[in-house]
């Protein structure tokens, strides 16, 4: 599907411009005159970049970036007839992705368009790989956080990454070598039971939490596994 865009823009000759090249590259594209009906839309629906001038009748631009940033991180690129360092650094300041002074050379706008995206499929791939959900079990990588049901587990460091290999392998035998290296740090040692220890009081945690006490199961002479 193609990445939808919005282009706030007043000068109806520049608007219909941007408007037809983005069109003809594939993205699909909404565009509005100005201010009020940029900021509707651009919180009404899920856009993947907002084009948006700054001198707009009925709202300014950066009062259009200002309302939006208060509950959107929408990708916004400024467009500006003034290339004065202080209204770039304005823009920058309150949240804008890039600037472009006008006039501008329609194919950098493209450029500069598709630049933003893929930095902004990036980002949104990194923080997929930050985050897992199954069955109500909720983990945050970036601050070592489970909830189930919405309701906080409290555990170690050590626990939540032995649950967050177990729950991203869900349904796979993770062996104890591999979770002693993965988890622990150290090579694997018949005689050290530290692994079985932190299963096991991980395994009361989640029961405590309310989930079922075959969630992590144990394969004997093959490891463990997490039942999604």
């Amino acid at each position: 599907m193609s990445a939808p865009i919005l282009v706030v823009e007043d000068d109806p000759q520049l608007n219909q411009q941007v408007c037809a090249l983005l069109e003809n590259k594939g993205f699909s594209v909404t565009c509005v005159h100005d201010g009020e009906q940029g900021l509707t839309q651009a919180l009404a629906y899920n856009y993947q970049l907002i084009i948006l001038d700054i001198r707009l009748p009925l709202l300014e631009g950066y009062d259009v970036l200002c309302q939006l940033r208060k509950c959107k991180q929408t990708p916004v690129l400024i467009l500006s007839a003034s290339g004065a360092e202080q209204d770039r650094i304005k823009g920058l300041s309150m949240g804008a992705d890039d600037y472009l002074p006008k006039p501008f050379n329609i194919e950098e706008l493209v450029l500069r368009v598709e630049a933003i995206l893929r930095r902004s499929q990036q980002s949104e791939q990194t923080l997929v790989n930050f985050f897992i959900e199954s069955n109500g079990l909720s983990l945050d990588k970036q601050q070592f956080k489970a909830t189930f049901n919405h309701k906080a587990i409290d555990m170690t460091a050590i626990q939540f990454k032995l649950l967050w290999h177990l729950v991203e392998n869900a349904g796979q035998a993770l062996s104890k070598p591999y979770l002693s290296q993965q988890v622990l740090e150290r090579q694997f040692s018949r005689y050290d039971r530290s692994l079985d220890m932190h299963l096991s009081r991980l395994r009361k945690k989640l029961i405590a939490a309310g989930m079922g006490a075959e969630s992590i199961t144990t394969l004997h002479g093959r490891g463990y596994t997490f039942n999604a």
